[in-house]
């Protein structure tokens, strides 16, 4: 059985946090490649309206899903805290009893409601009907078949929350290196394959993790990971455990919901512009693909904050916490500048890829790609910091923070300018431009501030019955 690693909570905060960054950063970054791949194949196969659909659909299911996910959160901080103490069977306890509660949630509510409301998702977010015809198969393979990928990430963050982020990592390039497989062959047809488009795209990201969480499971029930096998199966959850994590990763939750609704509403007022459907599918190319390699690497090190600050509480070590937080946030920083002077020097290189290469695609995007040059510094910062925040067991914070900005600040500017008939696609580019900023300026206040370190977390004893 894998041993705790004694080096996340002493030596060196840089070693520390690189130890923990470095992996979870590559896996998110290999998870953001299927997603290109996707985009890049569906691009070329079917156009910028099958670009639109894919992100669309992708979008509304995050919404759908991402509340069950607070679990998550609720779990990682538990995970992390226990790991500092190296208290296996209460890692073990809590890890379990999510993942019980994870598959009751996602089956009993998310799969049959987002079948049932997927059409009139679509209709009320005014996409047009080129657009629904590939985003309506998507959306419903995506609930009818997401529970690998959703148990796929849960697995991730509980390894990654214990202080194993090099497992996770192995079972994503599997997942990844399959889903490259599935969905190039089924979106292009290839062989005997049909040709699927969107669709086989959706399969592909439900599929490909299946594999990979067989083999997490196998390893658990075998003693080969730090989580060990609990020590009572049950169907029941353990409402002790759950109310402990709900009420930690509720508020993470309607954090995610009000990032995502935000999103969601947002593809609803681009719908609105001029050339709807192209400017939505530079939005999806240009923020949802190229911008995740900004996104993606800051969830990685927005994972390695939490991780890094929860296991130093629980030792007894919260400064120690603080500083490797900001060591992750320094190093997002550096990474979006490297990125923002490859969106501000070359886009249309970029957006060609994507077979975005003539207008009115092509200006929109080109346009968005130099906002966001700017604006992912601002939101590398932000993610690394509310890791922080949330690692530590405050994630009422960060609810606030993506209240004000992503629905105040984000929509609020862009309504504006929609009833005095001025918006634009460059208003709306702006408009993320000094969300991002706003973002970034609270949180870091927030956590400077320092009441995350007076926040207690504990479970109840484990029933002997």
């Amino acid at each position: 059985m894998k041993t705790f690693d004694d080096e996340l909570v002493s030596g060196s905060i840089l070693r520390s946090v690189w130890k923990l960054a470095w992996p979870g950063v590559l896996l998110n970054l290999l998870n953001g490649v299927h997603g290109i791949i996707d985009h890049v194949l569906v691009g070329h196969f079917i156009g910028y309206e099958g670009n639109a659909a894919i992100g669309v659909a992708w979008q509304i299911y995050l919404v759908m899903v991402v509340f069950i996910a607070s679990l998550f959160q609720g779990m990682n901080v538990l995970v992390a805290r226990y790991a500092g103490r190296q208290d296996r069977q209460a890692i073990s306890r809590v890890t379990y009893q999510t993942f019980l509660a994870g598959i009751i949630l996602v089956v009993g509510i998310i799969m049959p409601l987002g079948l049932f409301t997927a059409p009139y998702l679509l209709t009320l977010l005014n996409q047009s009907p080129g657009v629904q015809v590939h985003a309506l198969p998507y959306l419903r393979v995506l609930f009818a078949f997401g529970a690998p990928l959703f148990l796929m990430i849960l697995l991730t963050y509980a390894l990654q929350a214990a202080g194993d982020p090099k497992t996770p990592l192995k079972l994503g390039v599997l997942a990844t290196f399959l889903n490259a497989i599935i969905s190039t062959v089924l979106i292009t047809g290839f062989g005997p394959a049909p040709k699927l488009g969107a669709t086989g795209a959706a399969l592909g990201t439900c599929l490909a993790p299946l594999v990979s969480v067989v083999i997490a499971i196998t390893l658990i029930f075998k003693r080969k990971l730090l989580i060990d096998r609990p020590e009572r199966l049950t169907l029941l959850p353990d409402l002790s455990v759950i109310r402990v994590v709900a009420r930690i990763g509720i508020p993470t939750g309607l954090q995610a919901v009000l990032l995502n609704l935000g999103g969601v509403l947002l593809i609803r007022i681009i719908g609105m512009l001029e050339h709807s459907a192209a400017a939505q599918a530079a939005y999806t190319i240009c923020y949802s693909q190229l911008f995740s390699i900004i996104t993606w690497a800051s969830f990685g090190l927005r994972a390695s904050a939490a991780t890094i600050i929860g296991q130093n509480i629980g030792a007894g070590k919260p400064e120690r916490g603080k500083a490797g937080v900001h060591v992750a946030a320094t190093v997002g920083a550096a990474w979006a500048v490297v990125l923002g002077l490859l969106f501000w020097s070359c886009p249309q290189a970029l957006l060609s890829i994507f077979g975005a290469s003539q207008e009115p695609v092509l200006g929109f995007g080109v346009t968005l790609l130099r906002y966001l040059a700017f604006s992912g510094v601002f939101l590398a910062v932000s993610l690394a910091i509310t890791g922080g925040l949330q690692g530590a067991g405050d994630t009422m914070t960060p609810m606030y923070i993506a209240l004000i900005t992503q629905i105040g600040v984000l929509l609020g500017i862009c309504q504006v300018f929609a009833w005095l008939n001025l918006l634009s696609a460059q208003v709306v580019w702006c408009a993320i431009l000094i969300s991002h900023v706003t973002r970034c300026l609270l949180t870091y206040r927030a956590f400077q501030q320092g009441k995350w370190a007076r926040i207690n977390v504990e479970l109840v004893a484990a029933r002997q019955d």
